[in-house]
């Protein structure tokens, strides 16, 4: 019989790098192993953001039959509008509603003390095809996918995420540590929660947290939303290692951090590194091809960016078509590239201060190509950098699909991955993978993921990182270190591939199927 895998879909709604990514592609490897089955868990994560309900397990009404394929279909569809909106409802069912969602509200805190489980419904994902492969798994996965990943079927919790964290906090107002909701999750075997999981999972069910980082603890003052961050992951984790649940850590820089919270879940906590997208290989394509890439895909075209003003203002569209071509089309150029989320503990400003002194003492004609959604205090920096980006030499590019990035990877002078801490850090690999180099930070993380594929740089100093820059990019030696840091960032990165981390993780679902924990 296989064993039933159970996968937290809820960060692959989100965007194209990082732990969206790695939910994406950690289902699909999964998918492929004979020996296990795996679904999907579909849950709101925000405040109120409940999803609708599915149907029930059996199939079945209260009377013991089955509903209409019309209803059945119905309830589906439901559970897609309700990712955006209130689906339509009679007025009976409204007032259903209306009490139903008090009543969970009541009903989460209340199962703390009464022990009651919450209940999974089921969303079957026969004639949903095209929801499921554009709405989770398009911006990662290759389309010759898509015919093996849409059989998957899933699991709703109407219940959001965020309401089971909250939940769970409400309980340290009149308990000594924190108690989250339990959860019946019918037959699964092992269930994989991306980041602490906010509830206990019964006695028949098995969970893996795939860990990610310490960030939230360690570093909280580059996080956004910081006392609720911080507090969610704290006691859901701790929440997590009283219930015995297994950890999956991306990086054994993580692990250690988790250790250092956490020594008695030494036996229970592995390390399994991410796995690489196959969007990210060696190609040869023309330079233009980076000059039609940031054109289409400057951040300020995004309606979510346009208030920050990361492009020039022009007075007409002739005016903007000379500016793209007189500082991308009718010049040779080189660039570096940074490729993350833009917020404080990436550093980018370390890399920005360190290619401004190159631009001044070395290649004035060195571009920067920022490639990352905004994320939290990038105000002031982003300030900083609009007199660079109305003279065309720094450009903020957002929403870049994955064979586009493998193209700015593979062109760029250098890949920069500044960051003061990471969990993995994708950025260096790709770069590795598409026949790029990497220059990376100096911490644990870059050290172990990178090894000597890559140059280092002290994250506090600029003069270092000028230092590395001018050294791989311009010293009489140049040429031979890209040519070693190429040769080993295609055997480095090459671990990552799918095929090397599957029989990592076989073996580790292996080892939890087969614990008595």
């Amino acid at each position: 019989m296989k064993t039933k895998i159970l996968i937290e879909m809820r960060p692959a709604f989100d965007g194209y790098a990082g732990i969206p990514q790695e939910t994406r592609l950690l289902f699909s490897m999964i998918s492929k192993l004979d020996s296990f089955e795996v679904e999907g868990l579909l849950q709101g994560g925000g405040a109120h953001s409940n999803l609708s309900r599915g149907t029930p397990r059996k199939s079945a009404s209260l009377f013991g039959k089955k509903k209409h394929p019309s209803r059945r279909y119905g309830t589906y569809s439901k559970v897609i509008i309700s990712l955006k909106e209130k689906p339509y409802k009679s007025w009976v069912e409204r007032i259903a509603d209306y009490w139903k969602s008090r009543a969970e509200s009541l009903a989460l805190k209340g199962s703390l003390i009464t022990n009651s489980k919450i209940k999974t419904t089921e969303f079957k994902s026969e004639s949903f095809e095209d929801f499921i492969w554009r709405t989770i798994f398009a911006k990662t996965l290759p389309s010759s996918d898509f015919k093996r990943i849409v059989k998957a079927n899933y699991k709703i919790f109407t219940v959001s995420w965020h309401g089971m964290h909250k939940a769970g906090l409400f309980s340290l107002n009149w308990w000594f540590h924190s108690i989250y909701p339990k959860v019946d999750l019918g037959d699964i075997d092992i269930f994989i929660a991306q980041t602490p999981y906010p509830a206990r999972v019964s006695s028949r069910t098995k969970m893996v947290v795939r860990y990610h980082d310490t960030i939230p603890i360690f570093l909280p003052h580059t996080i956004n939303d910081v006392s609720e961050h911080q507090a969610t992951h704290l006691y859901a984790l701790e929440g997590n290692v009283k219930s015995r649940a297994w950890f999956a850590c991306v990086s054994e820089a993580t692990r250690q951090d988790l250790l250092k919270l956490h020594p008695e879940v030494e036996d229970r906590a592995v390390t399994i590194h991410n796995i690489i997208s196959p969007h990210y290989f060696k190609e040869e394509t023309p330079f233009e091809r980076v000059r039609g890439i940031i054109r289409s895909r400057i951040a300020a075209y995004d309606a979510d960016t346009k208030e920050y003003d990361l492009f020039p203002k022009f007075f007409n569209l002739r005016e903007q078509e000379n500016f793209f071509k007189q500082n991308l089309f009718q010049k040779e150029f080189k660039y570096l590239l940074v490729v993350s989320t833009v917020e404080p503990r990436k550093n980018h400003s370390r890399a920005i201060a360190a290619w401004e002194i190159l631009k001044e003492e070395v290649d004035p004609d060195l571009k920067l190509v920022i490639v990352g959604t905004l994320g939290w205090g990038f105000q002031t920096m982003v300030k900083q950098l609009r007199t660079w980006i109305d003279r065309g030499e720094l450009f903020m590019l957002n929403k870049v699909p994955s064979p586009d990035l493998r193209v700015l990877y593979r062109h760029a002078a250098a890949t920069v991955c500044p960051s003061v801490q990471e969990g993995f850090d994708f950025s260096g690999v790709e770069a590795m993978r598409s026949g790029g180099i990497a220059l990376a930070s100096d911490i644990p993380v870059h050290r172990e993921i990178y090894e000597d594929a890559a140059e280092y740089f002290d994250p506090y100093s600029t003069g270092s990182t000028v230092d590395c820059l001018k050294r791989v990019l311009y010293s009489p030696d140049a040429e031979a270190i890209r040519a070693r840091l190429e040769k080993r960032g295609d055997e480095i990165s090459s671990r990552y591939l799918p095929d090397k981390i599957q029989p990592q993780w076989e073996a580790f679902l292996e080892k939890v199927k087969n614990s008595k924990n």
